[in-house]
């Protein structure tokens, strides 16, 4: 597959961004645009996938089910109006919903000398939480590559990264985003409007077959444009042109 034919579905969206695809069992990466795939930007809500992870090895909360208190406050200008998650959540909602102010709440009790020793042996993006406050993975210098994403990714599908069995079991529970007799596809979106521009990620990966037959594939697809640009679908985009791709590709 060429990375022409990969471009056609951004350039149908009408948007500029990669796909980065690794197939586990060749151990093949696909490229859309390889220096993109290797560039590093805010992760945005794809954060939760291991933010998940930290708070609950951490004990800042007990389990997916564990109610997050709401705490009344609303900052639309940063995070838009959402009434629909201005209520007490709890874990596994948050994720679905992806309600941020929960996982702020939850930073804020976990803090960053533990961010920082988790994510060192992680490997995750660059480590930089100077950013003031509890939210430094929407707003700040935070960031990893789509080809890192995978890595991570890849580190939850093996639990290879250094969280406990119980942690994972959990995460992989609410990270389910479809599922047929077919596949699985465990994912997580996000979007981040800093820097006068919309970052829009969805990444994840796709188990298709049971037993030892299972064959896995891991996505990260990343858009980005500037405030200024108008396009209603960017939201969309995001798995549109994700799927359109894994289409291309027939692992869907």
């Amino acid at each position: 597959m060429g990375q022409a034919d990969l471009q056609k579905p951004f350039k149908e969206c009408s948007i500029k961004g990669s796909i980065t695809l690794y197939d586990y069992q060749t151990k093949k990466w696909t490229f859309s645009n390889q220096t993109d795939a290797m560039t590093p930007t805010l992760p945005a809500s794809t954060f939760k996938v291991v933010n998940t992870l930290i708070a609950l090895e951490t004990g800042v909360i007990k389990d997916e089910n564990e109610l997050v208190k709401w705490h009344g406050k609303t900052d639309t200008a940063r995070y838009g109006y959402r009434p629909s998650i201005y209520r007490d959540l709890s874990l596994k909602q948050a994720f679905k919903m992806s309600a941020g102010w929960v996982y702020v709440v939850l930073s804020a009790r976990i803090g960053k000398k533990r961010y920082r020793h988790y994510l060192s042996q992680c490997k995750y993006g660059n480590i930089d939480l100077s950013q003031p406050g509890d939210d430094f993975w929407n707003f700040g210098k935070f960031a990893i590559s789509p080809k890192n994403q995978i890595e991570i990714l890849k580190g939850v599908y093996e639990e290879t990264l250094p969280f406990s069995k119980r942690s994972f079991r959990m995460l992989k529970k609410i990270m389910v985003a479809e599922q047929s007799k077919d596949y699985v596809i465990r994912a997580k979106t996000g979007w981040t409007r800093d820097g006068g521009k919309d970052t829009g990620w969805w990444i994840g990966y796709i188990e298709k077959g049971k037993g030892n037959s299972t064959q896995v594939y891991f996505f990260a697809t990343r858009l980005i444009k500037s405030r200024a640009d108008k396009n209603k679908n960017f939201g969309k985009c995001r798995k549109t042109i994700t799927r359109k791709v894994l289409k291309q590709m027939g692992i869907l």
